[in-house]
């Protein structure tokens, strides 16, 4: 990592070019190099009981801030570890990743170059050369960012450490790694036999990684030399017995390739993916910020597109969100199972109910006189289904997500890591919150895709991206289907919502063999509630979510609504 000549073997007047080394470049803000001896933000600040000072409180100076960036900076690129790791306030952690970019990544020739800081923090830009051994080289470019914060005990100014400071790309607890990948590349083809790329579908980064992590090993490829990012849960499973490892089901995020110095042989891997559908799905999250969608085939489970606004997390897959009233689904076929709906009978929607102690309402505290249960379904009543709450044990709704749509244990094998739902049991209002998509059930675009799928026909069919027969993986299966009864029921009330309800304006002209249900989840902190929607047209079913939009069928319904008419 650059030339590790101390500090003190340097010119003490002005940042110098030593040994083809440059020092720490300023960009916008226009601060030079700190001095990193005698009073530097990285110096020794040991002193005496009579020097003692006030401990220094509140805000940062712009000084403070910049001379503080620019000390560490300074002591990074110059190998000085120990020094850079000292104006950090986790000298351990920062002098472990610091070493290990050198000793394990490879990185040398690092030019650090500080640009115009935005309050506490200063953005900066890295480049370098990745060496491994054989003479292979490549070089490194990237962006990163600090941020300094004061020690409450003596009021000194640190670099907040976090791993993303030295790659944007780390979590605490990850490293960089050059050497032979661990897993082979994978070219992976859509249904069709396209090769799938970020390129051509942006939102498949994570899901490309996925697939490498999950079959590179068996595709028959053979690994190049690449830098990576290794993540500390996967390095921490390699330590454990291969039974106690997190299964395919796991929402874990797969190691990452940041530079590859040497081609590996890829092995193939084909997917489900729709060519089409996945170009759709690429257009339609671009139109709306923090959104995801996703679609499946509900007589296979076979997924056919998956897209994300934001690249750097796959929410369509790994998402843990309430799913708000798309969760009336469930907790519909679960009170028609008991007799206590039924879809065109009366059922009370008044404008509150009260469970629990906690007191419910309706959007606009709308109440619906003489109504039927169908009525509250697709105008999304809450009530409706509070109500209820006091007939039902705490475990039902649990239950019935579980044995009939296949919810919430940890057993989905799709091909890439997955959250498959969660629908804990609880109790009083905590209950009473979970039949509306709040309280503590959490999901995806794919679970509630899942979701609207299992209305359809009757049967859970576990999504998946590659076929079982690849890996002879066994495919998870839910103990029953829903009767036909309730099929029948649950299918009206998503086919009324479609055409007359809540959902009615975002699929206009897809029927008549369709449902959908609209849904919005409160979040603390969220001027917006996040916009859910699902649907299913024929053979096709999907789900979405606009994280912080508003109503579902106006953020997330379009979106919905334009894949089933892509498919069609």
């Amino acid at each position: 990592m650059g030339n590790r000549r101390r500090a003190s073997e340097r010119n003490r007047t002005k940042p110098a070019v030593i040994g083809g080394m440059i020092a720490v470049v300023v960009g916008g803000a226009g601060f030079g190099v700190y001095a990193l001896y005698g009073g530097g933000a990285a110096a020794d600040d040991s002193s005496s009981a009579s020097d003692a000072k006030p401990v220094k409180k509140g805000p940062l100076s712009a000084t403070e801030v910049k001379s503080t960036a620019t000390a560490f900076l300074t002591a990074w690129q110059s190998g000085d570890v120990t020094t850079a790791a000292a104006a950090t306030n986790d000298t351990a952690a920062a002098r472990t990743l610091l070493t290990g970019y050198g000793k394990e990544a490879y990185i040398k020739d690092v030019t650090l170059t500080a640009k115009k800081r935005s309050g506490d923090a200063v953005p900066f830009s890295v480049k370098g050369t990745v060496a491994y051994k054989g003479g292979l080289t490549k070089p490194l470019a990237y962006e990163s960012e600090l941020t300094v914060v004061r020690r409450a005990k003596d009021g000194k100014p640190l670099v907040d450490w976090h791993s993303a400071v030295v790659h944007p790309d780390l979590k605490d607890g990850d490293k960089l790694v050059t050497g032979e990948a661990g897993t082979p590349p994978v070219k992976a083809l859509d249904r069709d036999g396209g090769e799938l790329t970020t390129a051509k579908y942006p939102s498949l980064g994570t899901v490309l990684d996925g697939l490498r992590e999950k079959f590179g090993k068996t595709a028959g490829g053979k690994a190049g030399i690449e830098l990576r990012v290794i993540r500390a849960e996967a390095e921490a499973e390699s330590e454990d017995a291969e039974g106690s490892a997190k299964g395919s089901g796991s929402d874990e995020t797969p190691d990452k390739t940041l530079l590859e110095l040497s081609k590996g042989t890829p092995g193939t891997v084909r997917t489900t993916l729709s060519p089409g559908l996945q170009a759709s799905a690429e257009q339609q999250v671009a139109k709306k910020a923090k959104s995801s969608a996703v679609v499946i085939r509900p007589s296979t489970g076979e997924i056919l597109a998956v897209a994300n606004a934001g690249h750097g997390f796959n929410t369509a897959f790994q998402g843990s969100l309430a799913p708000g009233s798309t969760m009336k689904i469930i907790t519909a076929s679960l009170l028609i199972d008991k007799g206590l709906a039924s879809a065109n009978k009366e059922h009370p929607c008044p404008k509150y109910s009260t469970y629990g102690g906690w007191k419910f309402q309706n959007d606009d505290k709308f109440e619906i006189k003489d109504g039927t249960f169908k009525a509250s379904f697709a105008r999304s009543c809450n009530t409706a289904f509070i109500s209820q709450a006091k007939e039902l044990s705490d475990d039902d709704l649990t239950k019935q997500a579980q044995q009939v749509f296949g919810l919430g244990m940890d057993n989905w094998a799709i091909g890439v890591p997955s959250f498959d739902g969660s629908v804990p049991v609880q109790s009083q209002a905590q209950m009473a919150a979970s039949l509306i998509g709040q309280g503590g059930v959490r999901m995806n675009p794919l679970n509630m895709a899942s979701v609207v799928a299992t209305a359809k026909t009757g049967t859970f069919h576990q999504p998946y991206l590659v076929a079982p027969t690849v890996d002879k993986r066994t495919l998870a299966k839910a103990s029953r289907s829903l009767s036909a009864g309730t099929q029948a029921q649950l299918k009206e009330l998503l086919q009324y919502t479609a055409a007359a309800g809540t959902a009615a304006e975002a699929m206009a002209g897809l029927g008549p063999d369709f449902g959908a249900k609209t849904g919005s989840a409160e979040v603390d902190g969220q001027k917006k509630p996040n916009g859910w929607f699902t649907a299913w047209k024929g053979d096709l079913a999907a789900a979405g979510v606009v994280q912080q939009g508003g109503h579902g069928g106006e953020t997330a319904g379009p979106i919905v609504a334009a894949l089933l008419k892509a498919g069609s």
